[in-house]
């Protein structure tokens, strides 16, 4: 009997395997279960996640694989953002549909801010990027699906300079192994063969740290001797409680526990700066998204003391100078700001909520999972100061769901019905139109959600 699980699991099927793979599922659910996880909680009041990356970047979880586990950790909306890739794009919607959840897409690049008006008082600060100075990352969310092409040929040759510059890198970590005794990399079976580039994915730093762990993994094995192999090739100490979960051959998550060693320890060694036909000038990559009708936004990240996660080494980034920064945002023709509530501190994101109202931009949250051992939920968005995000994120999809349908319905078009209302009276509407959405059959509810916004309902 096939085991559809595995065929929603597995990147190597049809993207039509595993959506027909997860219909199997939910309707062997609905024959055997009356109720999900948060089912019986109404939308509004149930977590979201806009920042799932999957597979097509670096993520162990398919489109429909990383839809049914946002389904079943009680999500009402769940959406997609790749590195440099929008590929998940139309298996994540039409995975959500099937699971029963809003779903959105978007993708995330790199962006510089070293030219252009604007952009260039930047040029020699560290904005959210903690690898480079004067390039942010940005996301691209609410990509209306008839432009899914356009949206493939801008990445194109932005996906192909990455992967230029990771196979550089590559040789570089290469050298290091073979010196060190460890079997050197090839980058084309150990790092594009393992990735979705050949499928419209992108190629990751991670992607080629988990071609070094997999060497270490060889040599040494999974269990406590590898943390001997990192200190004595590569000088690196794991910390007492990574060293205890490498010390576990059993531990289902050890690839993304090594990477979290040699991710800020091994790639300062071969890091190559990204350069100016990949992190293009922000310019462009925001008046593209204006351009088909998505919504661009700045990401969020803040200075790091003590970090609430736990995962950032204290270092500061755009807090010096966050109302500059808010003016040139407006500027360059970003539309939102996007953050993650579990990342900073309360004061933080009030600076920045306030800012946001300030200067008319929309607020996206959601937190980048990458990683099995991450959980899907995000319980931060249900506290007083932050469940306007469950309401934005609403917004977003019914401005997805109906600029796919007509584009002078998208939240920013200048030939939307509300386009004279303020932000704040829009985003209500379109929060509304979201939560009225039929999720399994969002079409037959366009056409009723168009009419009400056209009368400003």
């Amino acid at each position: 009997m096939k085991d559809h699980l595995e065929t929603i699991k597995n990147p190597q099927v049809t993207m039509e395997e595993r959506l027909e793979s997860l219909r199997f599922l939910e309707a062997e659910r609905s024959a055997i279960e009356t109720g999900i996880a948060g089912e019986s909680v109404p939308r509004a009041a149930r977590e979201i996640n806009n920042h799932i990356h999957t597979v097509y970047s670096f993520s162990p979880y398919t489109p429909s694989m990383a839809a049914l586990r946002g389904r079943d950790a009680g999500l009402s909306a769940a959406g997609s953002v790749d590195h440099d890739s929008a590929a998940a794009a139309e298996e994540m919607l039409a995975a959500c549909a099937i699971v029963g959840i809003g779903g959105c897409v978007g993708f995330e690049v790199r962006a510089s801010f070293a030219t252009g008006p604007g952009a260039g008082a930047f040029a020699g600060r560290k904005l959210n990027n903690p690898d480079s100075e004067g390039i942010a990352y940005m996301t691209v969310q609410g990509i209306p699906r008839q432009e899914q092409g356009r949206v493939r040929d801008f990445l194109k040759p932005i996906q192909e300079e990455r992967i230029k510059r990771t196979a550089a890198m590559a040789d570089a970590a290469g050298q290091i192994l073979r010196e060190a005794g460890l079997e050197p990399i090839d980058f084309d079976r150990d790092v594009y063969g393992k990735s979705m580039a050949a499928r419209g994915g992108e190629i990751t730093e991670r992607h080629l740290l988990a071609a070094v762990a997999e060497k270490f993994i060889k040599k040494y094995g999974k269990g406590r001797e590898i943390t001997r192999g990192l200190r004595e090739h590569l000088g690196l100490e794991a910390p007492p409680k990574i060293a205890s979960l490498l010390a576990d051959a059993g531990n289902p998550h050890y690839l993304y526990d090594l990477l979290g060693i040699l991710k800020p320890g091994f790639l300062p060694r071969i890091f190559i700066q990204p350069g100016e036909a990949e992190a293009i000038p922000v310019e462009q990559v925001t008046a593209f998204a204006n351009g088909i009708g998505a919504i661009p936004a700045y990401a969020y990240l803040g200075d790091v003391g003590e970090s609430p996660t736990g995962d950032k080494k204290a270092e500061r980034f755009e807090d010096a100078y966050l109302d500059e920064l808010f003016e040139a945002l407006v500027r360059l023709g970003y539309r939102a700001v996007t953050y993650m509530p579990p990342r900073n501190t309360e004061a933080q994101l009030r600076r920045v909520q306030r800012l946001c109202a300030e200067w008319g931009l929309m607020e996206i949250s959601g937190v980048d999972i990458n990683s099995s051992r991450q959980s899907f939920n995000c319980p931060e968005v249900l506290l007083p100061p932050f469940r306007h995000l469950i309401d934005t994120t609403w917004a977003l999809i019914a401005h997805e769901r109906l600029s796919s349908e007509d584009k002078r319905y998208g939240l920013f078009s200048p030939e939307n019905p509300l386009k004279n209302a303020p932000l704040g009276e829009r985003l209500a509407v379109y929060a509304r139109a979201g939560l009225d959405l039929d999720l399994k059959h969002p079409e037959e509810s366009i056409f009723r959600i168009k009419k009400a916004i056209s009368e400003g309902r």
